[in-house]
């Protein structure tokens, strides 16, 4: 089991939403974190949030997403990583003809190509001492495509099979290193500002708070992926269906129109 509250955690994205509320959360349980973004200003807010309530975290502004200012941070850094929690991303939120290039390569390199980045930073430290933790923040559009989030949910996708690739590559190895690849619906972090759930009961949009307690609570029972809400889960199932009928059940869930009145973090 993974024990937060005794564990040094890097977070990425911990400037705002989802990463700076589980920064917080592991930070009550006692956690060490070192804390990355490439938003200084508000990460230092962050850091002194968590200062001020008695615990303890360092701030590092850095782009995840460029591989030597990663590298260059994780060579600086002289104490053991326990947990690596890949939390940094960003959407575009347009439809696939009307995202500029420059926002189709960003959401690729924040989104997919920092995984790479900070993993080959701190696993080999994890490997030395044949102990780890590494989350991958990913989400259910890593499973189904979804109207307006081409370059998003390409990147999500990416994702997923790179936490799986690398699992079953650490198994190969002997290695005592766990892997923990999250996949929720939409999260009102602000990130995803004007989506809608047509059947909120079965894909409601989660909270900040009630998201991280549920990602948590996977990372310290070692759980290999956590698909929230259940639903997420008959993804796979329906696969097996022809497209025009996995299609059909997914535009009657309004999956293909939650993304119609987007407006994004301001």
């Amino acid at each position: 089991m993974t024990r937060l509250g005794q564990s040094r955690v890097v977070v990425t994205g911990a400037a705002s939403g989802l990463g700076r509320r589980m920064a917080l959360e592991i930070s009550r349980r006692g956690g060490a974190l070192w804390l990355l973004d490439l938003d200084g200003e508000k990460l230092a807010r962050v850091s002194e949030e968590i200062a001020s309530a008695g615990g303890s975290a360092e701030a590092f502004a850095c782009d995840v997403s460029d591989r030597e200012a990663v590298y260059d941070l994780a060579s600086r850094l002289d104490e053991p990583v326990d947990v690596l929690i890949n939390n940094a991303g960003v959407v575009s939120g347009s439809s696939f003809l009307e995202i500029p290039d420059e926002k189709i390569e960003r959401s690729l390199k924040v989104n997919t190509l920092s995984l790479f980045w900070t993993t080959k930073a701190f696993l080999p430290g994890m490997l030395e001492r044949n102990h780890g933790h590494l989350v991958t923040i990913a989400s259910a559009a890593g499973l189904i495509g979804v109207a307006r989030l081409s370059d998003y949910c390409a990147s999500k996708w990416a994702a997923v099979g790179f936490d799986e690739s690398l699992r079953v590559e650490l198994k190969k190895r002997g290695a005592n290193i766990k892997t923990t690849v999250v996949c929720p619906y939409f999260v009102d972090t602000g990130m995803f500002e004007g989506v809608e759930s047509r059947f909120s009961f079965l894909l409601p949009i989660f909270s900040e708070a009630k998201l991280t307690e549920k990602i948590l609570r996977a990372i310290e029972a070692d759980r290999p992926r956590l698909f929230t809400p259940p639903l997420v889960h008959s993804i796979a199932w329906l696969r097996i269906l022809p497209v025009r009928w996995f299609d059909a059940v997914s535009n009657f869930m309004g999956i293909n129109d939650a993304m119609d009145h987007f407006v994004g973090r301001k």
